[in-house]
């Protein structure tokens, strides 16, 4: 009786999980977004086209199809963070080391890069 309640439980668990999970990601997703788009924050517009956005740039590539390109979401957190540790020449800002966005910011950025 005691391993069914334990089962029980924890299938309540993970079925609350699975339908909390998705709503998180698309609020992280929006959230991401918004930041990406915003000109005091982000500014990825500024140098990057992006589906959706105004009067992007044009210094930077189109950011498409970012999952295929960046698989190891890792790569893509530290690109952002500070791309001058990959690539000392860039004209792209160290967002995270420069304070620009905290962790939870990019976390978010890097969720609705992936979705394009």
């Amino acid at each position: 009786m005691l391993t069914r309640k334990i089962f029980l439980t924890a299938a309540l668990a993970a079925g609350i999980a699975a339908f909390s999970a998705p709503a998180f990601a698309q609020s992280n997703v929006a959230e991401g977004k918004k930041l990406a788009f915003d000109r005091g924050k982000g500014n990825c517009l500024v140098c990057h086209v992006i589906k959706g956005g105004e009067y992007p740039g044009t210094l930077g590539p189109e950011l498409v199809d970012i999952k295929s390109k960046y698989p190891k979401r890792e790569e893509l957190v530290a690109i952002i963070y500070d791309e001058t540790k990959r690539n000392p020449l860039t004209v792209m800002p160290p967002f995270g080391r420069n304070r620009i966005l905290n962790a939870k910011e990019i976390d978010a950025i890097v969720d609705f890069l992936q979705t394009l």
